[in-house]
């Protein structure tokens, strides 16, 4: 049952409990198994990530069976409706819509004395995807990761994904990734997929960037090959926290919740709440809720262990809770959010207002809903076209500007002991002299 405590209680200690529910015990196990996939992955090729594909996923492949070809993608439009069709391609509108607005624009400024200082911002030249495919069938995710990443520019946009039985992967992820531009796909997953991106291997190509969700494998073995290529962020299970009051209708907040907690065992949803009516009303429609899920025994072990409803004195102490857990979603279904909106410091995504279901989020409104959890959202963002742009400086000196901070620099440069820097301010002065 979802529990209900008040203010009173270790509020904070407990929202850190489900803030450090990743923190697992055989993590270092873990990640030894993860950095030796990598190394043979990073020798072998795809020696390694067949014989890992089979001993993980139970999938004997051939080298060539790795990429997908044009006539599964053929077979994929076949088996998917029309009326999914039409649902991704809005999907894809509403998605390359709000992205196109963030684009990042080079500039250049011309200062005094033909001084020229910019930024060029340039897509990186390929970029891995990585889209799960263990619990469910995740066509958004490949919209929400892809499409930032066409929009941005990258010439180059290959995916990865775990094989189903029989080698199959889903045709609704492969329909997404046609419709969203992906021109490669190969069927591997886990870190040896990780692995195969970071290196490449005889058939997968190495990329600049990898994004994507995946279980904790996944995510160690991002965080492993970090700095041999760029990373979106550390994603953990996901997790939303609502601040109610008493205009919030209970059964739409525990709708809300469990569509959180049916992602996996390790969601968590937590509601935060001025109202003691509407926390036990909540806690009564959860229950009934979960009655006839599809999904129930995950959905309840979620709600059991990281599931939560507190009762707060204010929306204000409820907005400083919130600022603490820097919740992957944040939901303010109150009277006015945005009167409390300014009060909020962390949160991946937010959704405003009684008729803002985070699903909307999920599958079409634009934004991606590759966000950061477990805290990260104190200094992380969600992904975005910038995730797959990088920028250069733009510096240019005429000899007049130099000769005005040579001074300057000659004593900086002496002060740090670099010599040959002060030299090559000098040599030039000294030749226009």
């Amino acid at each position: 049952m979802l529990r209900i405590i008040t203010q009173q209680a270790d509020v904070r200690a407990e929202l850190q409990r489900i803030c450090d529910r990743t923190q697992d015990e055989q993590l270092l196990h873990k990640e030894a198994t993860v950095r030796e996939v990598l190394q043979a992955v990073k020798r072998q090729g795809n020696k390694a990530v067949l014989h890992y594909t089979d001993e993980f996923d139970n999938q004997i492949l051939k080298p060539e069976e790795l990429r997908i070809t044009g006539s599964d993608l053929d077979a994929a439009y076949q088996q998917v409706s029309k009326e999914l069709l039409e649902a991704i391609r809005l999907a894809c509108n509403q998605i390359e819509t709000f992205h196109r607005q963030r684009v990042p624009k080079s500039w250049v400024h011309f200062g005094d004395d033909d001084v020229v200082l910019g930024k060029r911002y340039t897509p990186v030249d390929c970029a891995g995807l990585y889209i799960p495919g263990g619990r469910g069938v995740y066509p958004s995710t490949v919209l929400m990761n892809a499409i930032p990443a066409k929009v941005a520019g990258v010439p180059r946009v290959v995916m990865v994904t775990p094989p189903r039985p029989q080698k199959a992967i889903h045709p609704a992820v492969l329909v997404a990734a046609q419709e969203a531009g992906v021109q490669e796909i190969y069927r591997v997953g886990g870190a040896q997929a990780i692995a195969a991106l970071a290196y490449g291997t005889e058939t997968i190509p190495k990329v600049d960037v990898i994004t994507g969700l995946g279980n904790i494998y996944v995510t160690l073995a991002k965080k492993l090959v970090y700095g041999t290529v760029g990373i979106d962020c550390l994603a953990g299970p996901s997790e939303v926290l609502i601040i109610a009051d008493e205009t919030a209708n209970a059964i739409h907040v525990a709708a809300d919740l469990l569509a959180q907690a049916e992602h996996d065992p390790m969601a968590a949803a937590i509601l935060l709440t001025t109202d003691g009516a509407l926390a036990k009303n909540v806690q009564v429609a959860v229950e009934r809720q979960l009655v006839d899920h599809p999904r129930r025994l995950d959905t309840e072990k979620a709600i059991a262990h990281y599931g939560l409803i507190v009762i707060v004195e204010s929306l204000e102490a409820a907005a400083e809770l919130s600022n603490d857990f820097a919740p992957e979603h944040l939901a303010l279904e109150i009277a006015d959010p945005w009167e409390l909106l300014p009060q909020i410091r962390h949160a991946g995504a937010i959704f405003l207002g009684h008729s803002t279901p985070e699903a909307v989020g999920h599958y079409l409104a634009g934004p991606s809903h590759t966000l950061p959890t477990s805290g990260s959202a104190r200094h992380a963002c969600a992904l975005g076209v910038e995730t797959f742009v990088k920028h250069s400086s733009i510096i240019q000196y005429s000899q007049t500007a130099l000769q005005k901070v040579a001074g300057a620099i000659d004593v900086l440069a002496t002060a740090e002991g670099l010599p040959s820097h002060t030299d090559s301010i000098r040599r030039r002065i000294q030749q226009e002299e």
